[in-house]
């Protein structure tokens, strides 16, 4: 499918094919964005020291908690714009457009208002020390300063990808990364800014990334774009955004208070550098995990489409179809975590840096092959978990979501570094993830007999 040709090839093309043109796109703007925070925290790391990294994982919980209402209006927008482009209602897609900017303004604000008056308290309750809290604070000040700009950059770019322009969504987060890294560079080894030119970068790299996005929706040669009559706010489309997106803001909002535990339970138990430990650990997993969430965003498009269109045989297809790839990919992380993982972690933190540096290193390297045990079984079950989230069933993405947060991870996590100290942290992951993907394979068994006795009937 060209740039400029409508969506309504997903219903028809090879699924192989589209699931190739559209997930390669996702996977090389996700990956690379994966790549740019790594590529920032090892600036931070070798540029202003071990304990920089610590503070910089202390901000994950607001970050966490800020793209959970980015992905609530994200996700559940993109699902909606697949789902009525697959009906063949155009006009209804143009209108959700529009109020994505409008929920996006509106949360953004409301984020950074709250965000920055409560900074220092959350900071604290979320495992800051008094030798890490002026990194994480520094970092957040300017990062919240910005939060509107992060949310209408992230909510436009899932619309672009879904309504026919995969490469540009993809094209458009390259630029963002691409400058990023420039001024992330630039302004902690040249202009000697530290946290808060990472910070910094970060803003005006998606600034620039906006401009573009707002060019492409006011033209009116595009698929759809911004027109008068749609800048208000439609209660049945922001109810059914709202009610999508719940799965993965709570997914976010889970992880939110997952990842406070886990920094206090590090503290607590191993020092603030164990909290750096578990920030270059989570770094790297992520890449494989962005890659595989490049996969869904490829997927999302396709079944959305052929959901709507009642090609059930389509949508079971091309879930199979990305299950396989997202195995092998996670497989690969497992892989490399377990053979290579003092070289992985030595890419954030220089031995030289002395005996905070090493001991990091040992950490880091410790929790990395333990976090990525479970990992070639992991891939399924974040599959399935946003496959759901694609059809519309919310609730049933919500249950996956909300277990494995809550009732798997946050009592393992109470129980077991009590007993085991920080290992008690680490394993509290694996073990988890393990539990979750035997749900998960649970709810897509009984969702695809659904389709098969549907097909059936037809």
């Amino acid at each position: 499918m060209k740039q400029q040709d409508s969506p309504l090839s997903l219903g028809t093309d090879s699924l192989s094919t589209l699931l190739m043109r559209y997930a390669l796109p996702s996977i090389i703007a996700m990956v690379s964005s994966s790549l740019y925070n790594m590529i920032d925290s090892i600036f931070i790391g070798h540029g202003v020291g071990p304990l920089a990294i610590s503070g910089l994982a202390l901000t994950m919980p607001l970050m966490n908690l800020a793209a959970a209402f980015g992905a609530m209006v994200g996700v559940g927008s993109a699902a909606l714009t697949s789902i009525r482009l697959g009906q063949g209602n155009k006009l209804a897609a143009e209108h959700i457009l529009g109020n994505v900017l409008l929920l996006n303004v509106t949360m953004g604000l409301m984020f950074t208002f709250l965000g920055l008056y409560f900074l220092d308290d959350l900071l604290y309750l979320f495992g800051a020390s008094e030798s890490t809290v002026g990194y994480a604070r520094d970092f957040m000040r300017v990062i919240l300063a910005g939060n509107i700009v992060t949310h209408i950059y992230f909510g436009l770019n899932h619309q672009l990808r879904v309504s026919g322009y995969p490469r540009k969504s993809m094209m458009i987060m390259l630029i963002s990364v691409g400058v990023n890294v420039v001024l992330a560079w630039l302004f902690i080894f040249v202009f000697g800014w530290g946290i808060k030119g990472s910070a910094l970068a970060t803003v005006l790299a998606q600034t620039v990334s906006l401009c573009i996005q707002i060019a492409h929706f006011s033209d009116p040669s595009h698929f759809i774009h911004f027109k008068s009559g749609i800048f208000r706010f439609r209660w049945d489309i922001v109810r059914n955004i709202i009610g999508i997106g719940m799965a993965p803001f709570f997914i976010q909002s889970c992880a939110c208070v997952v990842v406070i535990l886990i920094n206090n339970a590090m503290r607590d138990h191993g020092g603030d550098l164990s909290i750096g430990a578990y920030g270059i650990v989570n770094r790297v997993a992520f890449i494989f995990v962005m890659v595989v969430m490049g996969l869904n965003q490829g997927m999302q498009p396709i079944v959305g489409y052929n959901y709507g269109a009642g090609k059930y045989d389509r949508v079971i297809k091309v879930l199979w179809m990305t299950v396989g790839w997202a195995t092998l990919i996670m497989s690969a992380g497992f892989a490399v975590s377990e053979l290579f993982p003092y070289a992985v972690v030595r890419l954030f933190v220089s031995e030289d840096g002395g005996g905070d540096a090493v001991a990091l290193i040992d950490m880091a390297a410790h929790g990395l092959k333990i976090i990525m045990m479970m990992f070639p079984v992991v891939g399924f079950q974040i599959v399935a978990g946003n496959f759901f989230q694609f059809i519309g069933k919310a609730k049933r993405a919500i249950l996956m979501s909300v277990t494995r947060q809550m009732l798997f991870i946050v009592p393992l996590l109470l129980v077991l570094p009590e007993r085991w100290g920080t290992d008690g942290v680490w394993y509290s992951m694996p073990i988890a993830d393990g539990v979750s993907v035997l749900l998960a394979a649970v709810l897509l068994v009984l969702q695809l007999r659904k389709f098969r006795r549907e097909m059936k009937t037809r």
